[in-house]
């Protein structure tokens, strides 16, 4: 083998192999400082976000359409006298009608009439009652209800006869048919009279009531049906029919 004279350039620039080293050494520690960083950043942010979280619970979420809703099914579920907690929360309703009803014959043969200006009975809103129907004014969210009250004459204990029912109907262009939104039925002449005969032929009452939560369209009509009308009850604030916004 040959030797090898080092030359003065040779000396000058130095051995290859140490400037190679230097190189890869450097550029790990650019990486790893770089790594550290996004930690830092990751971590920094993973606060901000509980932070924000801590403050969102402390304050209590936005309000939705449940939590309007919730507390006026509340207030209607525990009361008592529904008739006027009905006519109160439909009072404070942006938009509202609430009517009072009775059978006349010589008005209608077949239907209850309702009438909006009667008693208790208004209307705000852009609401109607057209051919005794309830018009919606717009799109939305609606509570709809209505009660009628019953008074029939039973002639013996368990009598059997036909039983009451109150129905609300819809029709919407959006379904094009009449659509049951609503119905109830009760039986009458189930009381147990026992050995008093001077209960028989005494009235018995009952009332069927409707109420539920409905998504609506503007133009809708909504009317009742009710059975048995020479037996509906005539006197002001046991028939009623209404509906308000939510």
């Amino acid at each position: 083998m040959e030797g090898y004279a080092m030359t003065p350039e040779d000396m000058e620039r130095g051995p290859v192999y140490n400037t190679t080293v230097t190189a890869v050494a450097e550029g790990k520690a650019s990486r790893g400082w770089l790594w550290r960083l996004c930690g830092v950043l990751l971590i920094a942010g993973l606060c901000a976000a509980a932070a924000l979280l801590f403050a969102w619970c402390q304050h209590g979420r936005p309000s939705t359409m449940q939590d309007e809703i919730e507390p006026q099914l509340e207030i209607l579920i525990g009361a008592k006298d529904t008739h006027h907690t009905l006519k109160q929360i439909a009072g404070n309703a942006k938009a509202a009608i609430h009517l009072e009803g009775e059978y006349n014959p010589n008005l209608s043969a077949d239907t209850v009439q309702w009438r909006k200006d009667d008693g208790q009975a208004f209307s705000q809103g852009g609401f109607e009652l057209q051919g005794n129907q309830i018009l919606i004014p717009h799109t939305g969210l609606f509570f709809v209800y209505s009660q009628a009250s019953f008074r029939v004459k039973c002639n013996s204990p368990g009598e059997h006869t036909t039983p009451l029912s109150h129905i609300i109907w819809r029709y919407s262009d959006s379904i094009g048919v009449n659509a049951n939104l609503l119905s109830g039925v009760r039986s009458v002449c189930q009381q147990n009279y026992g050995d008093a005969e001077s209960k028989i032929g005494e009235g018995w009452y009952n009332a069927v009531y409707l109420g539920a939560v409905f998504q609506l369209n503007e133009g809708d009509k909504l009317w009742t049906e009710t059975n048995r009308l020479t037996d509906v009850e005539p006197e002001q604030g046991k028939n009623f029919f209404g509906v308000f916004a939510l």
